[in-house]
């Protein structure tokens, strides 16, 4: 066994010492003080041993993958490589969600109380409902919002409005929908891959993309939706800084911009997703001129989803400012920050999995090797390697997640909250040695989390 193989599983074991503590501390303090509302910490479910028909459709897909996914990630054609994760996602998420049976794991998972399919009729006018949207965000306003609706701006209820003007209406389109949706987002983090750090890392990177743990909470959670648009913004942007044809690259640039504003309206937190923007542009520090050809583009199209909204009567920054009181009204203001700044931490580990904390190990290592090239500067050696631009870029993501964390914004139910971000984690698990025996463990938790416990999303 290698030091660096060693130094991997110390890692892993260290992450999920970390998953034993929240669970253990977390049960403590629920039990003791109930001000956790989570049924069983640090996650929001509960613990419920079951079987369902996606069963035996999830073990032979993990199979599969585990089996196959690196030969032929390492051989297909790009292009084929791409539909084949998407499709592979896609059968990964429903399988699992199937866990859950049709009805509980699809079809009502968007129609609670809290979630977005309540309040469809409330937006038969839509330019009024936009302009009375921050009238009823605080608990105490009249007919105030469900608590996601509230949370959100209203890109997100109005994706489902829409979807039901269209005739697709009801909770199981809007479940189909998120994971149609949501399962491209592999793609777009491959595409990002590519351009950036070369074919061969994203190739390396497919597999744990497709087969992670977080595909638990993509489906058929609307953050998975998020997730992807996100993932999209940042691959265009990428596209555009690569600059390899005009014409593309100016397309490209509109729309990320376009697809940029539209994450700022789907989600306030995802902002934050302008950090792994600014890494694609540190990681790209040798081509960011070509970008300045398609600077206008960018500008262009990252004004149209905030001009629209505004221009309908929708504030956002007002919107934002009630959101932290209305947040601070509900058990945002109750759950104790001291364990979940932490705790947080451990959700992140069961959505990613221990083979992204044994990944997250080697790329740190392999930003210390290559420190001396990472930054544009006089006499700097030369380009970084590509495993240190992915490097970068991971590194890019887990700043804002850690900023999130710090915000206290995100206290619980970061395991779906957190999707758009835990998505661009997974890459690091490209620079791990013997990549069938992590994507193992990754669909073992997987399997675990998903029949052991009925999750809340």
């Amino acid at each position: 066994m290698t030091r660096a193989l060693v130094r991997d599983l110390l890692a892993s074991v260290v992450a999920a010492l970390l998953v034993v503590a929240a669970v253990l501390i977390g049960r403590h303090i629920q039990h003791t003080s109930h001000t956790l509302f989570v049924g069983w910490p640090p996650l929001y479910a509960t613990w419920h041993p079951h079987l369902g028909p996606g069963t035996p459709a999830a073990l032979a897909v993990a199979v599969a993958v585990v089996a196959y996914g690196p030969l032929l990630a390492a051989r297909l054609p790009w292009r084929t490589l791409l539909a084949v994760a998407w499709g592979t996602a896609m059968a990964w998420t429903w399988s699992l969600a199937l866990v859950d049976g049709w009805h509980r794991g699809i079809a009502v998972r968007l129609t609670t109380r809290n979630e977005y399919l309540q309040v469809i009729d409330r937006f038969h006018d839509i330019p009024a409902a936009l302009k009375d949207f921050t009238h009823h965000i605080l608990l105490h306003s009249p007919e105030h919002w469900p608590a996601h609706i509230a949370g959100h701006p209203p890109a997100a209820p109005l994706t489902f409005v829409l979807l039901d003007r269209i005739g697709l209406g009801g909770g199981g389109w809007a479940g189909v929908w998120c994971i149609t949706v949501g399962a491209t987002a592999c793609v777009a983090v491959l595409v990002t891959l590519s351009v950036l750090a070369g074919e061969d890392l994203a190739r390396r990177s497919a597999p744990f993309l497709v087969l992670a743990p977080n595909t638990v909470w993509m489906g058929t959670s609307a953050d998975g939706y998020f997730a992807a648009i996100a993932a999209w913004s940042v691959a265009l942007l990428a596209l555009a800084v690569s600059g390899r044809k005009r014409p593309r690259t100016r397309a490209a640039a509109f729309g990320s911009g376009l697809l940029f504003g539209l994450t700022s309206y789907l989600s306030y937190g995802l902002t934050l997703i302008a950090l792994i923007a600014a890494g694609v542009l540190v990681v790209s520090w040798d081509r960011v001129r070509n970008l300045t050809r398609g600077l206008p583009f960018l500008l262009a199209g990252l004004a149209v989803v905030p001009a629209t909204f505004t221009f309908a009567g929708f504030h956002w920054w007002e919107a934002y400012r009630l959101l932290v009181e209305r947040y601070y009204q509900g058990a945002g203001g109750i759950r104790p920050y001291g364990y979940w700044v932490w705790a947080n931490l451990a959700c992140t580990v069961l959505i990613t999995g221990l083979a992204t904390a044994a990944g997250l190990r080697r790329a740190g290592a392999t930003l210390i090797r290559d420190r001396a090239r990472l930054l544009p500067r006089p006499g700097a050696p030369g380009l970084p390697s590509a495993e240190a631009r992915l490097a970068l870029l991971v590194l890019a993501a887990l700043l804002a997640l850690l900023v999130a964390d710090l915000s206290g914004m995100s206290k619980a139910e970061t395991e779906r909250i957190w999707l758009p971000f835990a998505m661009w984690l997974l890459p690091a698990c490209a620079l791990l040695t013997r990549p069938r025996t992590w994507l193992a463990a990754q669909a073992i938790l997987a399997l675990l989390l998903n029949h052991l416990l009925l999750t809340g999303w």
